[in-house]
């Protein structure tokens, strides 16, 4: 999906859910790790998580579009926007969104370190870099050399 049929949709759910027509923009933003989306209150603007939609699809990405629709309509209307004020928490209950969006997971990147034994040729490997000069191969007590590969 590109911007601009993310911005057709936005303006899409907004007239069908809320009656009402969105008149800014909507973008992806990269940079976004740990929210679906955010509503800017200065420029009015709707920037959303692609990994979102990504990982979860199209429903998911319209679910957190109307959170934010409804920050956007009510800011608009001068009635409470944020997430503790009644006026929002009962308009998300009119247009069934959600107030939290799912988390999203991850694969964490776990960084590997490479020991060879000279010896024996022993490959050790280990979560945590360790001093070769203190630690010695377990099977043959030989000498350990840390080895760069690319996996």
């Amino acid at each position: 999906m590109d911007e601009r049929e993310l911005q057709a949709l936005v303006e899409r759910v907004s007239l069908q859910v809320f009656h009402k027509p969105f008149r800014h923009r909507a973008m992806f933003n990269e940079r976004l790790k740990t929210t679906g989306g955010r509503y800017i209150l200065s420029t009015h603007n709707i920037e959303l998580n692609r990994k979102y939609y990504e990982c979860y699809g199209e429903e998911e990405l319209v679910q957190i579009i109307k959170h934010e629709l409804c920050h956007y309509h009510l800011h608009l209307e001068g009635k409470g926007y944020r997430h503790r004020d009644r006026d929002f928490r009962e308009l998300l209950k009119q247009v069934k969104a959600p107030r939290f969006c799912k988390p999203i997971v991850l694969p964490k990147k776990t960084k590997e370190h490479y020991y060879e034994c000279t010896s024996c040729r022993y490959m050790y490997v280990r979560r945590k870099a360790m001093n070769t000069s203190r630690y010695v191969c377990g099977f043959c007590r030989g000498k350990l050399k840390k080895i760069k590969r690319e996996c």
